[in-house]
């Protein structure tokens, strides 16, 4: 009976000790199971600006095909809704992606989301914005260059009007975006001291805001009192030059920013002065290849060869691209060059007049 018994115990406890085995097993695949995934998760923050959806996701998706045969992408766009993001970052935890490439709604917001995805093992790249929390990497532009381009540019199309009487409007963008206090930053370190900055508010990167905001500005200035308009980017500018005509105001310089068909082609047509081109195709492309190394955990020092200090007070190893200020006089040699556009999408019947005169046709 005690053999039994011995015996017996000795079968449950080999039971109990596989099981324990088989548990640990499957625990560890789970906790593994990003750092092996082939999948990488694109979230973009909005429809609204053309680029991401024109752009941004298939020259991303296409480096990523290139570089990883097997990887696939997941793709994700908030639409401008910063807990919508959030909830799509939760989507990727569960799908099991290995990398989170993310252009943040809202930068500070998305912080414990990212926190989230870091703690199941997934490494987060901050996409043209550098969001709050442990993101691995950051690709952008320099955007404090990106102002002072903007600036830059308004000063030079306003010309001997560019005195300290000169009364300027300033549209920024959304001040949840961390990008949109660098080139407000640069754009006051171009303009302060030269011109009156008379009118400032954020547009929120919309342009019905914008709009709104400029329609104010000349009821505070007075139409003939403006010297010329920042706008933070194209779509802003596109709801600005259309309160400035229906406000009878022409001539006056405005910016803007993305390179944007409509904003190139409102160059053209005289009614904006100028934008900043950040050429898409190299950001993408360099997102793309951070997260394929990341994903193959190699190394990704040779690429983010900088760093950035996020508002979390997080260093982010950082690759920064070049921005250009792209005028009328040198569409041809930007975004016509680098293929953006061809003269032809540019040339529409309605600008082929303007075109011609400016030595595009």
């Amino acid at each position: 009976m005690r053999r039994v018994v011995i015996g017996t115990a000795a079968v449950s406890m080999a039971l109990s000790v596989a099981a324990c085995g088989k548990a640990g097993d499957k625990k560890d695949d789970s906790s593994s199971s990003s750092s092996s995934s082939k999948t990488i998760g694109l979230l973009l923050p909005d429809s609204v600006t053309a680029r991401y959806e024109k752009f941004d996701k298939p020259y991303f998706e296409a480096k990523v095909k290139a570089e990883c045969a097997d990887c696939k992408v997941e793709y994700a766009n908030a639409a401008g809704d910063a807990a919508k993001q959030a909830q799509q970052v939760s989507s990727m935890i569960t799908k099991g992606v290995g990398v989170i490439v993310i252009s943040a709604q809202d930068s500070a917001a998305i912080k414990s989301s990212i926190q989230s995805a870091v703690d199941k093992g997934i490494k987060v790249i901050a996409y043209d914005r550098l969001a709050q929390g442990p993101v691995s990497a950051y690709v952008s532009f320099d955007n404090v260059k990106v102002g002072e381009l903007q600036g830059e540019a308004l000063l030079t199309a306003l010309g001997d009007k560019a005195t300290k009487k000169s009364k300027i409007v300033m549209i920024n963008g959304d001040d949840a975006d961390p990008n949109a206090g660098q080139f407000k930053k640069g754009a006051h370190q171009a303009l302060d001291g030269k011109v009156d900055i008379a009118y400032e508010q954020s547009g929120l990167w919309k342009d019905t805001v914008a709009a709104q905001k400029m329609s104010a500005a000349i009821t505070q200035l007075g139409a003939k009192n403006i010297a010329g308009v920042y706008s933070a980017n194209d779509g802003m500018a596109g709801g600005i030059a259309n309160t400035l005509k229906g406000a009878g105001i022409s001539g006056i310089p405005l910016t803007g920013q993305d390179a944007e068909l409509a904003g190139i082609q409102r160059i053209v047509a005289g009614t904006q002065s100028s934008t900043v081109y950040k050429a898409f195709k190299p950001e993408a492309e360099a997102a793309a290849q951070l997260a394929v190394n990341l994903l193959n955990n190699k190394s990704i020092s040779d690429l983010a060869t900088t760093t950035q200090t996020s508002g979390s007070g997080d260093k982010v190893p950082s690759q920064l691209l070049t921005p250009v200020s792209v005028t009328k006089a040198n569409i041809k040699d930007t975004v016509v060059k680098d293929g953006l556009y061809t003269i032809d999408q540019i040339c529409t019947a309605d600008y082929a007049k303007a075109c011609k005169a400016a030595g595009l046709q």
